[in-house]
């Protein structure tokens, strides 16, 4: 275990002792599934928790969501003008994510 592990293991172990770490928010439950941020950078995943917390979603998750809503939709269509009409849905909304996923990147570089 390296130094710094250490320090943080006795900061934690001083903490529970003084009752600091009671009380919290969550306490008692399990953590958070987030199998989801291993697919973006710490400081992305950060900001996405702290939005989802004030009830706000970036522009690019709710496009991700209704292409998910629209994939699945997909999936049960005959072929037919229905179908092409959902493809083409489908594929203006992944554009429109694709837009926003840059948007974001291209201002995070900036």
């Amino acid at each position: 275990m390296s130094w710094l592990s250490r320090l943080a293991e006795r900061q934690m172990q001083k903490a529970r002792l003084k009752g600091d770490l009671q009380g919290l928010e969550g306490e008692g439950k399990p953590l958070p599934d987030r199998t989801g941020d291993a697919f973006v950078t710490a400081g992305d995943a950060m900001g996405f928790r702290i939005m989802a917390q004030a009830g706000v979603l970036p522009e690019e998750i709710v496009l991700k969501k209704q292409v998910a809503a629209a994939l699945a939709a997909l999936e049960g269509l005959p072929d037919g003008a229905e179908r092409k009409a959902a493809m083409a849905r489908l594929a203006g909304l992944q554009m429109k994510q694709a837009m926003a996923e840059e948007a974001r990147r291209k201002f995070l570089r900036d």
